[in-house]
């Protein structure tokens, strides 16, 4: 097996162990967060400190200790979490959930970077381009990590949830900490890490002055939605549509059906992206998600109707699973000389879209947040074609040029 295809699935494995952990304990919080408003306020405080910690940590943090160390770290605050719910109160779960917070834009950021400079890297040895390589990281990555949703709900149904959590956090960060490699060792080998690291004041404005490039701005819209597709599936799907009409109990079976789809395609895009290029893979996405939001607008749901309820979880994890690779692997790939705040920016978008699905849950009707589902779709979609376009545009003129030089090099050769 290749080294960077193992990096890969220690990260992968690291990730599933961590969210195994953490995915079952968030199922098993929902009955404490319904009391004296502790539950809003924990969310609150953890989507704050997400949306703090995407603005200035992760381009720091990463550049300081590396993508390794990093994540090493964020798995620790994940872990804190844990021990904090062992005796929910406000002076536990608040503290535990500002630390979560602030290590979750650094896990992911330092996740996507490192997965993107393996691919590179991988690549360059190989003679492969760049994007399919990081495209077939990514789909292997969240095949591992997504399985994670199937564990954690299976977990959560166990007496000895919270025990196993503990364990599979702490399994994840000794893990990572023994079997990863350290990226940056790997780039000083190939001799294409930088003389040195950059001022700080840089580093921590690297994330907004990343705005400056028209195609971040464009693109943002797909982590926007990424957020209120993931809030809408869980909050309200569950609560609004598989609860009323199924029961509670049926949640998490509807949640794995979910979980497995959107694995198995995330694996299936990752291989099958380089021949269909990534743009129909979006469009695949988009139009699967727009039959679902229309569904969701006129089915009145029915007990008698089962296999619908499956049938629509499993279609929206086919293009959830869109989104997360092409999204991960399109920010590693356009921003390859800003990778760290590229997927900073890229949760910060994402954080933002929890809030706000999470800030109108309670006031807007299920048809209203579909509809505000269907707009922010639709902006998605149009700035990733305008990106596209641009893109194209960039190509034929490299090419053209390219092409020009060679006509003049044959040129020079004809008249000597």
């Amino acid at each position: 097996m290749e080294r960077s295809l193992k990096n890969v699935l220690v990260v992968s494995c690291g990730f599933l162990l961590l969210f195994t952990a953490y995915g079952g304990l968030q199922n098993l919080q929902s009955s404490l967060y319904s009391e004296q408003g502790l539950g809003v306020a924990t969310l609150s405080t953890l989507y704050a400190s997400v949306l703090l910690s995407s603005m200035f940590l992760p381009p720091i943090l990463i550049k300081r200790f590396g993508c390794k160390w990093t994540i090493v770290g964020s798995m620790c605050c994940y872990v804190v979490f844990s021990l904090g719910n062992f005796h929910a109160n406000w002076y536990t779960l608040i503290p535990t959930s500002i630390l979560l917070g602030l290590g979750a834009a650094p896990l992911w950021s330092a996740q996507g970077t490192y997965l993107t400079i393996m691919g590179n890297l991988q690549a360059e040895k190989a003679g492969k381009l760049g994007k399919d390589v990081v495209n077939q990281y990514f789909g292997i990555f969240f095949l591992v990590f997504q399985s994670s949703g199937v564990w954690g709900n299976l977990i959560s149904s166990l007496v000895f949830g919270k025990m196993s959590g503990q364990g599979c956090g702490v399994l994840a960060i000794l893990l990572v900490t023994v079997f990863l490699e350290s990226v940056e060792d790997k780039l000083e080998n190939e001799g294409e890490r930088g003389s040195g690291p950059p001022p700080l004041w840089s580093t921590l404005l690297s994330t907004f002055m990343l705005f400056r490039d028209k195609r971040l701005c464009l693109l943002m819209f797909l982590p926007l939605y990424s957020g209120f597709q993931q809030g809408f599936l869980s909050g309200e799907y569950t609560k609004s549509y598989v609860t009323c009409a199924l029961g509670i109990h049926f949640v998490g079976y509807v949640m794995i059906c979910f979980s497995a789809m959107t694995a198995l395609c995330s694996l299936l895009y990752g291989k099958i992206s380089k021949h269909t290029g990534r743009a129909a893979l979006y469009m695949l996405g988009a139009a699967i998600h727009l039959s679902c939001i229309v569904v969701f607008l006129l089915w009145h749901p029915n007990p008698a109707q089962l296999p619908v309820f499956f049938v629509l979880s499993g279609l929206w994890g086919m293009a959830d699973a869109v989104w997360q690779t092409q999204n991960n692997a399109l920010f590693g790939v356009l921003f390859e000389e800003n990778k760290e705040p590229a997927f900073a920016n890229y949760r910060l978008g994402e954080a933002v879209g929890y809030v706000i699905a999470f800030g109108y849950s309670s006031f807007l009707c299920v048809s209203t947040k579909l509809y505000i589902l269907l707009g922010v779709l639709s902006l998605a979609v149009v700035g990733y074609g305008v990106v596209e376009y641009l893109e194209s545009k960039t190509a034929c003129k490299v090419l053209a040029a390219e092409e020009k030089n060679q006509a003049e090099e044959e040129g020079m050769r004809t008249e000597m």
